[in-house]
């Protein structure tokens, strides 16, 4: 009477016994198997030079990803960097919002900036960055410990932006001194594509905007 043999046996047996193959090298042209690719019959080794060029593949689609990243990355430097420097070569501190939302919006491609501060010198009082703000609109910003990315929900805030019935979507930046727990002001980003400023993006870059904005403006406040 005979038994068949399991295949996790037969499997542990070759893998316990790495020179089966080279005792029975003949085995090794003897083996059929079947090809996912045309249901073709490849020898053993035919079907590892599969295997072998499927593996190959897939890492060349991960290089070429982890290069577009790269480039990708590498030209948002070079625009915070332009960002950066037009902040650093505003004439004067009330050129600084203007230097810094036009920056945004050109440098960015950000089609709608604007923001709003409060506490600011008596003398920046009358300027476009100064206008009133309701409180329910500060406390909100106060509540922002990372940008805020999503539907314009009708946001005060975007009512700010130039043509503000056709954003779709906004990122809300707070403005604060490092870690103050008030903000200062709100840095407001629109787009009319609903998609531009997605609810599960990721907001590091948006945050380190937010962050330099900040270290920028605070030259204004009382």
């Amino acid at each position: 009477m005979t038994s068949s043999l399991d295949s996790h046996a037969v499997a542990d047996y070759l893998l316990n016994n790495p020179h089966f193959f080279e005792e029975h090298a003949e085995v090794l042209t003897q083996v059929r198997l079947s090809s996912p690719l045309g249901g073709r019959t490849l020898s053993l080794q035919e079907r590892q030079m599969d295997v072998m060029r499927e593996k190959l593949k897939i890492m060349e689609l991960r290089i070429a990803e982890l290069m577009r990243i790269g480039q990708e990355n590498d030209a948002i430097t070079h625009k915070f960097q332009a960002w950066t420097h037009a902040l650093l070569t505003a004439r004067n501190d009330v050129d600084l919002p203007h230097a810094l939302t036009t920056g945004l919006r050109d440098i960015f491609g950000v089609p709608h900036v604007t923001l709003r501060l409060w506490g600011l010198g008596q003398q920046y009082a009358h300027t476009w960055f100064a206008a009133p703000v309701s409180e329910d609109s500060r406390l909100f910003s106060n509540s922002l410990t990372t940008p805020f990315c999503g539907a314009n929900n009708d946001f005060e805030a975007a009512s700010w932006l130039e043509d503000a019935p056709a954003v779709q979507s906004v990122a809300l930046l707070p403005l604060r001194l490092d870690d103050a727990p008030d903000a200062f002001g709100l840095l407001v980003l629109g787009s009319p594509d609903a998609n531009r400023f997605a609810a599960d993006m990721a907001t590091d870059f948006l945050d380190n905007i937010g962050r330099t904005a900040s270290a920028a403006l605070s030259c204004l406040l009382d």
